[in-house]
């Protein structure tokens, strides 16, 4: 379970990355052409998108799962 979800435009170079490895198409680019959660609810928290941001500029952290 997702806990938070952050992404540092300032530090976002807009190069779609993440757009394009996420597989639940959580991810787009705005106008600005930076990276921006448009659909967070669909997210499964796999970090594809932090893993493979080069510019480090998403964080997420994960909720510890109760079993």
């Amino acid at each position: 379970m997702l806990k938070s979800f952050c992404i540092k435009r300032e530090w976002c170079k807009g190069c779609g990355i993440c757009v394009a490895f996420c597989p639940t198409e959580v991810l787009a680019l705005d106008a600005q052409g930076k990276a921006t959660a448009v659909r967070l609810e669909a997210c499964i928290a796999c970090e594809q998108c932090a893993l493979r941001c080069p510019d480090l500029a998403i964080t997420m952290q994960i909720a510890e799962r109760e079993d």
